[in-house]
C-alpha cells in the first residue's frame, strides 16, 4: 500500500475514495489486499471502482 492511505482510517471521505481506487486500477493493490487492510468487505471496494 501507498503512503497516502492511513491503515486507521476512520471516516472515507471521497477523497481517500478515488485515493484507494487509483491504487487498484494503476496495480499498486488489489482488492483482496485493500479489503483486508482497512477491514471492508471486497464487494465494498468493488462497488468503489465499478
Amino acid at each position: 500500500m501507498s503512503g497516502q492511505l492511513d491503515d486507521n482510517i476512520k471516516r472515507w471521505t471521497a477523497k481517500r475514495k478515488s485515493a484507494l481506487v487509483i491504487e487498484i486500477i494503476q496495480g499498486k493493490t488489489t482488492v483482496a489486499e485493500a479489503s483486508r487492510s482497512y477491514d471492508l468487505a471486497p464487494s465494498e471496494i468493488e462497488n468503489l471502482v465499478d
